[in-house]
């Protein structure tokens, strides 16, 4: 009986999982290149949502920190801050994290970003109904400052 309550909830876990997946769509992901000596850069994406949920987190391995950014004016001042409750997403919507406004930040580099390669990404998602979490991973192509991406998967990467 026991074996059998294991099994079951494995499965339940596997299906809340395979839901959770189904729940965002990230796409059109890409890295800022860096030079040499940079410690940090930004990750944008456009990500949409089949349930309300909220981006909390992010984690890659060239990267010690990772957070959610938002660029907006203050007056007429642009400032650059870490959204501490996330970025929401509704139901339906899709969020376009962009140059000059939200972003991923990757921060304390462990490398320099050259145009062609890719990053990994893992980022982390809050379902607002259940307050699960989950994770979605991703390998955005990084594109050269001042240039596009090099290489053969140049602008056609989507998760």
């Amino acid at each position: 009986m026991q074996r059998m309550t294991l099994t079951l909830a494995a499965l339940v876990l596997a299906s809340a999982s395979a839901s959770a997946h189904a729940q965002v769509t990230v796409s059109d992901a890409w890295v800022r290149g860096t030079v040499p000596q940079q410690k940090a850069t930004g990750a944008f994406m456009h990500i949409a949502a089949e349930q309300d949920v909220r981006l909390i987190a992010g984690a890659s391995p060239v990267a010690g920190v990772v957070e959610i950014h938002e660029m907006a004016m203050e007056g007429n001042v642009m400032k650059m801050r870490e959204l501490k409750g996330g970025l929401p997403i509704a139901k339906g919507a899709t969020a376009e994290l962009k140059p000059g406004g939200y972003h991923v930040m990757l921060m304390d580099l462990k490398q320099t970003l050259k145009g062609g390669e890719t990053v990994p990404v893992t980022l982390t998602f809050e379902d607002a109904v259940s307050k699960k979490t989950f994770t979605r991973e991703l390998m955005a192509p990084v594109k050269a400052l001042g240039g596009a991406t090099s290489g053969p998967h140049s602008g056609q990467h989507k998760h």
